[in-house]
């Protein structure tokens, strides 16, 4: 746990206080919405920290399927009711909007709340949103004592799309070229990794931008349970290459029949459980993280299927980052 001095987060839309199934007082009990802390006021310590961003701006100008700003109450939502293995404290610090069409200077009052969270040595979770959220997670993650003293970042994208599109304006299709550019404007290059990529779902000109950039990444057709040794050893060298993680969730990365709620549900997708391997490993990494969860659309959503699985990520990430750092 991380035990410091109050921090003033400033957010657009203030927490609301999370609801589920109570069965009862005692640990044995617990349940998420038992752990949450709305008082971004108090010092804690916290063991997770939750910011919402509510936006559909990237994804309407990437033309796709709109209603992903409301994704981050229906996380929310899913995740209040499920069990917790042991005792956690987690904070949700509210949720920035994007409602006026002013995506850049959204993903800067998102970062300007990222940065200080990461700061405080806790796991970050931040619930979108198109994926245009990846960007401002970003700039949050850029601002950090660590990354700031030099620590080196990495960003592991589980995705059917490089989103690395050469756009006029930013999107839900180009946060990873943004971050890119940013990169070398601070004088580095982007180590940037995607998992679960779709060839139908990416022109050869997309393909092209990553052989650029040195983009690492693994073919959905190459992430099944009979590829795991392969998908481990992808991913163990992500973290061992890395100070600090940043991992980036497009939900469409799952098989459109787990995750029927995004803008472009996925033909073939990486299995749900190859998916959640790579995330607890991820988290059982030992190292700074922060995770956004991108592109769930509730109205899409047949029987809250997607939420429910972002929601079933989220908690494996956070209890597995939660039992390593307490035997430690």
């Amino acid at each position: 746990m991380s035990a410091v001095a109050a921090i003033e987060l400033t957010v657009d839309a203030a927490p609301e206080r999370w609801h589920g199934r109570d069965d009862g007082p005692g640990t044995e009990h617990l349940r998420w919405h038992h752990a949450i802390s709305t008082d971004t006021g108090a010092p804690g310590p916290w063991d997770a920290a939750f910011v919402g961003f509510r936006s559909d701006e990237g994804v309407r100008r990437n033309k796709g399927r709109q209603g992903a700003a409301n994704g981050p109450r229906e996380l929310r939502a899913a995740l209040a009711p499920m069990a917790l293995p042991a005792p956690l404290t987690a904070l949700d610090a509210g949720d920035i909007e994007v409602t006026d069409g002013e995506l850049e200077s959204g993903h800067h009052r998102l970062g300007r709340v990222v940065g200080p969270l990461v700061d405080r040595g806790v796991p970050v979770v931040v619930l979108g949103g198109g994926h245009e959220v990846a960007y401002g997670t970003y700039l949050g993650l850029v601002s950090t004592r660590v990354v700031q003293a030099g620590g080196r970042l990495g960003v592991l994208n589980l995705d059917a799309h490089f989103d690395l599109r050469d756009d006029v304006r930013a999107s839900s299709g180009t946060p990873f070229l943004q971050m890119a550019r940013s990169e070398e404007r601070r004088g580095h290059r982007l180590d940037y990794r995607v998992l679960g990529v779709s060839q139908p779902s990416n022109t050869a000109h997309l393909f092209r931008t990553a052989d650029r950039l040195g983009v690492r990444y693994l073919p959905d057709t190459e992430c099944g349970v009979l590829n795991l040794p392969a998908v481990d050893a992808f991913t163990d060298e992500f973290i061992d290459s890395h100070d600090v993680l940043h991992l980036s969730i497009d939900l469409d990365v799952l098989p459109a029949a787990v995750a029927p709620g995004v803008s472009a549900p996925a033909a073939h997708g990486v299995q749900m459980e190859i998916v959640e391997h790579v995330c607890a490993r991820v988290a059982a990494g030992g190292k700074p993280l922060v995770v956004d969860v991108a592109e769930l659309n509730p109205d899409l959503d047949t029987d809250h299927r997607t939420a429910r699985a972002g929601a079933r990520l989220i908690h494996r990430i956070l209890t597995t980052h939660h039992a390593r750092t307490t035997k430690v």
